[in-house]
């Protein structure tokens, strides 16, 4: 038997390295993806929607956080991978009574780094996986902050909703110089009222392509209740998708606090 940790602090025991793997986080996919898992796995979501070509061949076992029972059942999986904010824990905790579940847990960079390293092992890609890790941790090394700018991080309109305490989103912030104004709820995501928002004074406001698709119509309504801030459109996969995108979002970051500058 072989064992591996998850996240979680739980321990998986399995007889041999995964040959059908289900993942049910997008990010992770595309990690999978990187990993050169195309053969092993046979299961994604729905909202998989990188690489392109898994997204259109891959069967799909439902939403990350409504999941196909039935269908993940067909596919007969020996490892399923999900996270614990991205699905449903009563979910999560069905599926873990049939099939061996790794569970990542991703509050900052380093417990994406660490994800990394645990999909690598369980995977049995370590050596790919390492390769990865050091391209992300010196992409990000390269980062010359922004001086302390307050900033708001917008995921959601009606209500408001904002990056908050202790998600990866703030913690990718701050690398960046962007001291979150809202780092200061208790709650990850909280809503906040246009109130919240004048009180809060940002300099810098950021508005995420997803989940909601925020588009340059809505830069007017923050810019009326904070018209000395700078609002502008981000791409979101690059401040919330951990993985093989972290590359990327680690470039894409360094864009934008030099065109900040």
């Amino acid at each position: 038997m072989k064992n591996f940790t998850d996240q979680l602090g739980r321990t998986l025991q399995l007889p041999n390295y995964p040959l059908r793997i289900v993942s049910v986080v997008p990010s992770q996919t595309e990690l999978l993806h990187y990993l050169g898992l195309e053969n092993k796995v046979v299961g994604i979501t729905k909202f998989c929607i990188h690489p392109t070509e898994w997204f259109h061949t891959k069967a799909r076992v439902g939403g990350t956080k409504k999941l196909d029972f039935d269908r993940i059942r067909s596919l007969r999986p020996d490892l399923i991978i999900a996270n614990k904010e991205e699905n449903e824990q009563s979910q999560i905790e069905a599926l873990m009574k049939q099939y061996p579940v790794w569970i990542s847990d991703i509050n900052k960079l380093t417990d994406a780094v660490d994800m990394i390293h645990g999909i690598g092992k369980i995977t049995n890609t370590p050596a790919r996986a390492q390769q990865l890790i050091s391209q992300v941790q010196q992409g990000f090394q390269d980062i010359a902050p922004l001086p302390s700018t307050r900033t708001a991080y917008f995921i959601w309109r009606k209500p408001w909703m904002v990056a908050g305490h202790t998600t990866y989103i703030n913690d990718l912030m701050l690398r960046c110089g962007m001291a979150n104004v809202f780092d200061i709820h208790n709650s990850r995501y909280p809503e906040v009222t246009n109130e919240d928002i004048a009180a809060a004074n940002p300099q810098l406001i950021l508005l995420s392509s997803e989940p909601y698709p925020f588009k340059a119509l809505h830069i007017a309504e923050l810019q009326a209740l904070c018209p000395q801030a700078r609002v502008m459109l981000v791409d979101g996969e690059m401040f919330s998708w951990y993985g093989s995108r972290m590359v990327d979002a680690a470039g894409y970051l360094k864009g934008l606090v030099e065109k900040l500058q």
